[in-house]
């Protein structure tokens, strides 16, 4: 009896270290691309001062044989407060399911950074399932000349993608993406309501985010 449990408690112990890995990992790798597209200046300094939240989707791929689907697993982080204009948040992680750009993305590998610069598009990305299109419109981001001259009301989410080292504004159709519920219990040991906890903004930042939030900061500090 006392090896079997012995055996068990071995088993839990070594299943932690594996669970923050895939945390840490996912957040090493959106603070990467992040990173490239702020380095690049893709994203105007107006987009940056407009911007409630953001999204990250390192190495998207498609999966499955023909058209496929394309699936991916990224990380989402949003000013807090009621009117989503304060410091940046915890991250919260998302997945993303690109099913109709299945037969562009090839076996390329493909990053996505999503900026959220409404209100409108902040609250439906938070209610946990958004279908791009539904509710939020989205649309390829204007970058270099054309990124500073951007100024259309109706738009709620600016999309860019990054693929061979190239970011450019993309279309991403009637994507869907959803909390990842089982990887934010992961991270956070508990079950989380996204929209509860940015509103409130009392989170606190888990060590391995805190390079991504350092560079939103860096980067939305511009648009003030």
């Amino acid at each position: 009896m006392k090896t079997n449990l012995i055996a068990v408690l071995l088993c839990f112990a070594a299943s932690v270290p594996a669970v923050a890995q895939k945390a840490d990992k996912r957040l090493a790798e959106s603070t990467a691309v992040l990173t490239t597209i702020v380095d690049k200046n893709e994203i105007s300094n107006t987009a940056w001062g407009r911007a409630k939240c953001v999204l990250v989707y390192p190495s998207v791929k498609k999966v499955g044989i023909g058209i496929g689907v394309s699936y991916g697993r990224g990380v989402l982080v949003c000013r807090s407060g009621a009117n989503m204009d304060g410091k940046w948040g915890a991250p919260i992680m998302y997945s993303l399911d690109t099913s109709s750009l299945g037969a562009q993305l090839g076996s390329t590998s493909t990053d996505y950074v999503l900026v959220v610069i409404t209100q409108r598009g902040a609250d439906k990305v938070l209610s946990g399932k958004l279908k791009l299109g539904a509710g939020a419109s989205a649309v390829a981001g204007p970058s270099g000349a054309n990124a500073a001259a951007f100024n259309d009301p109706n738009v709620d989410i600016l999309s860019y993608s990054q693929s061979k080292g190239l970011f450019a504004g993309a279309s991403l159709g009637s994507a869907s993406m959803a909390t990842d519920e089982k990887a934010n219990k992961d991270l956070y040991g508990k079950d989380i309501d996204a929209a509860q906890m940015v509103r409130d903004g009392q989170t606190p930042t888990p060590p391995a985010a805190q390079p991504l939030v350092d560079v939103l900061q860096k980067a939305s500090s511009k648009g003030m």
